[in-house]
C-alpha cells in the first residue's frame, strides 16, 4: 500500500485503503471509480442504484465481498456523528430488518 488513496475514497473519509483497487463502482449514470474493497463498499453504500464490477486482475470474489459489505454499511459512513433515523440514512440490511418487524 502507498500513502495515496484509491479513487473511490471520499475526501471526507479519513480511513485508509485496505489494499489496491480491485473493483469499479458505477452509479446510475455509469460514472465510476476504481477502489479498494473498503472504500468501494462505502461508496456503493452511499449510492442508489450503484453497481460493482471486479477489475480484471481482482482476487476471486472481490466484487461480491464489496457488495455484501455495502449491504451492511450506512450511507456516508464517515459522518459518524450524524443522526441516523430516516430509511435513507440506514444501511440496506438495517432497512430490511426494520421492515421485517
Amino acid at each position: 500500500m502507498t500513502d495515496t488513496r484509491c479513487p473511490a475514497a471520499h475526501p471526507d473519509d479519513p480511513t485508509p485503503c485496505d489494499g489496491p483497487a480491485v473493483v469499479t463502482v458505477l452509479d446510475r449514470q455509469n460514472a465510476g471509480a476504481d477502489g479498494c474493497e473498503h472504500h468501494a463498499a462505502r461508496l456503493l453504500a452511499s449510492l442508489e442504484g450503484g453497481r460493482v464490477y471486479a477489475l480484471p486482475d481482482a482476487p476471486e470474489g472481490a466484487a461480491i465481498r464489496v457488495f455484501k459489505a455495502a449491504d451492511g454499511t450506512r450511507p456516508f459512513a464517515w459522518y459518524e456523528g450524524a443522526p441516523r433515523t430516516e430509511p435513507s440514512q440506514l444501511s440496506n440490511r438495517e432497512n430490511r430488518e426494520r421492515d421485517a418487524r
